[in-house]
C-alpha cells in the first residue's frame, strides 16, 4: 500500500542523474569543450566519460533523446548554483514598491518618502509613485503634478521614470526604474562625511594653548572669588557671634544687679556734707 504523503526527508529540488543512473538507451552527448558529439548509445557515452576522467551528467532529461554533458559533477553543480544566484539578483527588478503622496504633503514627510524610494532603488526594485486627489483638490491638479515632478527630480541620480506622470481618474501615477549600478549614485548611507567648510575656523596649537591659558585663568579667578566670599562670610559670622555674646553678657549683668537689689533691703541714705570751717 502506497503512502498518501511524501517521505519526510525527500529531496528539495530535482535530482540529477549521472553515469549509470541514466535510464535512456541512447543519449545526445555534448563534449567537455561544448561541441556536440551526436547521438550515441549510453554504454559508449559512459566509456567516453571514463576515458576523459569526467562524469556523464544528464542535463535535459525530457528531451528525446536525453541530452548529457561530459563534465565533472561538482563543477556542474557549482555552475548551476552560481546561475541560480544571479537569477535571484535579477528578480529584485521585478518587485514594485509603492510610494503614496498627497498634494499638500508636509516637507518632512516628503523627504522621508524620497529616502524610502532611494533605498528601494538601491536594492534594484521599481518604485511606483501615486498621488490621489481628495474632494475639491481636483480643481487644482497642478499642485499634485508639482509634487510628483519634484519627487522625480530628487530621485533622478538613482532612477528614471518609465513614462511621464499622467492623471488617471483621481490619481497621478508614475513608475520609476532603477539605474544600472555603474550609472547609479552611491547610497546616501554609504557616502563619506562632508569635509569642514573653509568658513569654519581651524583649531591650531596656538589657539589651543590660548584656550587652555584662558581656561586656567578663569578657574583661578573663580577660586579666588570663592575664597574671598568664604572669608567675608566667616568674618560676618564671627561678628554676629561677638555681638550675640556681648548682648548675653549685658543681659546677665542686668539680671544679677536686679537680684542683688532685691536681697539687700533698703539702702542707707548718703552721709551729709561736712559743715564748712
Amino acid at each position: 500500500m502506497s503512502r498518501p504523503f511524501s517521505p519526510r526527508h525527500a529531496p528539495a529540488g530535482p535530482s540529477l542523474r549521472i553515469n549509470g543512473k541514466i535510464r535512456a538507451r541512447e543519449v545526445r552527448v555534448i563534449g567537455d569543450d561544448g561541441q556536440q558529439l551526436g547521438v550515441i548509445p549510453l554504454s559508449e557515452a559512459i566509456i567516453l566519460a571514463r576515458n576523459k576522467a569526467v562524469d556523464l551528467v544528464e542535463i535535459a532529461p525530457n528531451a528525446n533523446p536525453p541530452v548529457c554533458r561530459l563534465i565533472e559533477f561538482g563543477k556542474y553543480k557549482y555552475e548551476m548554483e552560481k546561475r541560480q544566484k544571479e537569477n535571484r539578483k535579477s528578480q529584485h527588478a521585478n518587485k514594485v514598491k509603492e510610494i503614496q503622496l498627497s498634494a499638500n504633503i508636509d516637507p518632512h514627510d516628503f523627504k522621508t518618502k524620497v529616502c524610502h524610494a532611494i533605498d528601494f532603488l538601491c536594492e534594484d526594485m521599481k518604485v511606483k509613485a501615486s498621488l490621489r486627489f481628495r474632494g475639491r483638490e481636483m480643481a487644482h491638479t497642478e499642485f499634485g503634478f508639482r509634487v510628483v515632478r519634484q519627487f522625480i527630480t530628487d530621485i533622478t541620480p538613482w532612477g528614471h521614470p518609465d513614462f511621464e506622470p499622467k492623471l488617471t481618474g483621481r490619481s497621478i501615477n508614475v513608475m520609476v526604474s532603477p539605474l544600472p549600478k555603474t550609472k547609479r549614485a552611491k547610497r546616501p548611507d554609504d557616502l563619506p562625511p562632508a569635509p569642514p567648510s573653509a568658513s569654519e575656523p581651524q583649531n591650531t596649537d596656538d589657539n589651543s594653548d590660548d584656550a587652555s591659558e584662558s581656561e586656567s585663568e578663569s578657574e583661578s579667578r573663580s577660586e579666588s572669588e570663592s575664597e574671598s566670599k568664604s572669608k567675608s562670610e566667616s568674618k560676618s559670622e564671627s561678628e554676629s557671634e561677638s555681638e550675640s555674646k556681648s548682648e548675653s553678657e549685658s543681659e546677665s549683668e542686668s539680671e544679677s544687679e536686679s537680684q542683688e537689689g532685691a536681697k539687700g533691703g533698703p539702702t542707707e541714705p548718703p552721709a551729709p556734707d561736712a559743715p564748712p570751717a
